[in-house]
Formats: C-alpha cells, sequence, structure tokens
C-alpha cells in the first residue's frame, strides 16, 4: 500500500493526501476524514522523511520505549544505548506514551530511519501476526513477551522475568509470615498484560495454601502511577476490609501505599506487611525500605541487545530468556503475630 494507491481509493491527489498526512489546513474536513479512515483500514505506514528515502540501509537500532514515567525503564536505557554503541551500531530513540501503539510507531520508525533492528522496551502482551508485519526488520520484546497473542515462538524473540512466577513467589513470601487476609492491587485483572499474569500469580499462591482469593482485597487501580497506588489503598483501608498484608504489583505503587497506610495511621509492617515487584534503586530509600522482587534490570537490557545483533548478524531465530528476580528483604514485611 503507497500513498498512490491511498489517493486512488479516495478519489484525491497525492499531494491532498499528503497534507492529510502533514496536518495541513487547507483540506476539508470530508476529505481528511475520508483519507485518515483510509489509511487506517489499509494499515498504511507514511515514510515522511524525504532524506531517508535515498539511504541504504543504515547501521541504527530502534529503540521504542513505551511509558515515558516508568523509572525502571531508566537504568535499563543507558546499559542498552552502551551495548548499541560497543557493537558499532547507533541507537535512535522514541519515546510513547502507555496508551500508544509501539508497533506502528516501531514501522515508521524502521521505514524513515532505515533500521537494522528494533527493541521494544515495554509493551502489549497480546500480538498478532497481522500486526506485527508491520514490523520487516528483527525485532526483540524487552522486559515483557506475548504471553496473551498469537506469534509463534519462532517469530520473534523476548528477555522478560515470569511475572507469573514472581507474583506467586512474592505472596508465597506473605503467606510463609503467617499472613492469610492478603490484599492485592493491580492496574487491572483482566487486561491481558502484566496485570493479568501476576494477578493470576497471587491467585495461585493463595489456592495452593488453601486461602480463598476474596473479591473484597482485591483492587484494581486503573494505572500504575504512584496516586494509583495511594488512593487505592487509601480507599481500601475507609472501605473497612480487613487485611494484614498486601501485595502490590509495581514499586512505585508499593511506595504511595505506605505513605497511604501511614497517613490512615497504620504501621508498617506491624499492622501491614507489603511486598512489591520491580526493585527500583527509589525504594530502597523508603522507610521501611519496602521488601520487593528484583527485576535484573541490566541483564534483561544486555541480552535484549545480545539476541537483536544475533538475529541481525547471524541470522538467528526465536529466543526467549526468563532472568530470574530476586528478593530484597527489606523491612516492610514481618511475621504476623497469632
Amino acid at each position: 500500500m503507497t500513498i498512490k494507491d491511498i489517493a486512488r481509493e479516495c478519489g484525491v491527489g497525492i499531494s491532498t493526501v499528503s497534507r492529510v498526512l502533514n496536518n495541513k489546513p487547507d483540506v476539508s474536513e470530508e476529505v481528511r476524514k475520508k483519507v485518515l479512515a483510509a489509511v487506517e483500514t489499509n494499515g498504511y505506514i507514511p515514510n515522511n522523511s524525504a532524506r531517508d528515502l535515498v539511504k541504504s540501509r543504515s547501521d541504527a537500532i530502534g529503540v521504542v520505549v513505551r511509558g515515558t514515567g516508568n523509572l525502571f525503564f531508566s537504568d535499563m536505557l543507558k546499559v542498552i544505548a552502551a551495548e548499541i554503541d560497543r557493537r558499532g551500531y547507533d541507537m535512535i530513540l522514541r519515546f510513547l506514551a502507555t496508551d500508544e501503539d509501539e508497533v506502528k510507531a516501531g514501522a515508521i520508525l524502521e521505514r524513515e530511519k532505515k533500521l537494522r533492528g528494533l527493541l521494544f522496551l515495554g509493551g502489549r502482551f497480546n500480538y498478532t501476526p497481522a500486526e506485527m508485519s508491520l514490523i520487516g526488520v528483527p525485532y526483540v520484546c524487552c522486559s515483557y513477551t506475548n504471553s496473551f497473542g498469537t506469534l509463534r515462538e519462532s517469530d520473534f524473540s523476548s528477555v522478560s522475568i515470569d511475572d507469573f512466577k514472581t507474583a506467586y513467589e512474592a505472596v508465597s513470601v506473605l503467606i510463609a509470615a503467617g499472613h492469610s487476609r492478603i490484599a492485592a492491587f493491580f492496574d487491572a485483572c483482566d487486561d491481558h498484560s502484566i496485570s493479568e499474569l501476576r494477578y493470576d500469580g497471587y491467585c495461585a499462591a493463595l489456592k495452593k495454601n488453601g486461602i480463598p482469593v476474596d473479591p473484597a482485597l482485591v483492587v484494581q487501580t486503573g494505572g500504575f502511577e504512584m496516586e494509583d497506588g495511594y488512593r487505592s489503598m487509601k480507599s481500601l483501608i475507609e472501605s473497612g476490609a480487613g487485611f494484614t498484608a498486601a501485595f502490590v504489583e509495581a514499586d512505585m505503587m508499593a511506595i504511595a501505599a505506605i505513605k497511604a497506610l501511614h497517613d490512615c495511621h497504620k504501621r508498617v509492617p506491624e499492622d501491614c506487611s507489603v511486598i512489591a515487584i520491580d526493585g527500583l534503586k527509589l525504594s530502597e530509600y523508603t522507610s521501611p525500605t519496602l521488601t520487593t522482587m528484583i527485576q535484573p534490570g541490566e541483564e534483561i537490557a544486555r541480552e535484549s541487545v545480545r539476541i537483536l545483533m544475533d538475529m541481525i548478524e547471524k541470522g538467528i531465530e526465536g529466543v526467549h530468556l526468563r532472568p530470574e528476580a530476586h528478593l530484597r528483604n527489606g523491612g516492610s514485611v514481618c511475621s504476623r503475630q497469632l
């Protein structure tokens, strides 16, 4: 599908399509809507860089980061940049909001910059072959994988922790400390993404130990931001639900949840133990220090670049690594006094 095809389908000139794609004002609203609908329906990816049209393929690697406020990615990006540079390639970075389409952004970046490969740092867990057909170069899913999608494992590569297993282990720490009334905080429980995997791990740990899942203790926060964790913990406390521990799916939310407990005159860990997943540097400086499952971010970053280079230079296919998360015993978990 080319710009000529879009123009032909819409019954307009190529210059009109170009003006729509470049958001020029001298196009009627009716024509604008018609062109944009054709672009969306046909999956057309505009190539806006005239300079790059005449370039041969570059030695650039695209890194598409989904989630501009994700602190977990900041240290990983330093490693990714250093590894790409060490191997003689240039890095082209593109940041996206969490609700933007990383696949389409990656496809546009690939065509405009003549990329050799793509590294997606954060993304959806449910890609289809049709979606990923937009990508014409090797790519690696870094920090996540296609758990709910339909891609064949040989068609893509990924490096991430096992989110189900890590959540299971985190909740098991609380159970081993004598807790059975364990609240849990997730962005969503059925989003076919990281939250659903961690929710399933939470449920599995309870079931393994004969503890029923109490829906009143499962909170869907609607986001990963600190305010989501604070608001959700405060709301649960005010609901009167009795709990002695909390599993929070991400460090940032957990830090804010601890603040909400403090503001509601609850002591951590005496009144409520808290455990999370990530291992952010910031969470080392909470009071008490957050107990968390540390993702090996530098290893994930380094291995993602290595695999991508092997895909580009050696033609390997379908590598999937699952580095182990490990427990950092902070001060936010203690044994329940029976």
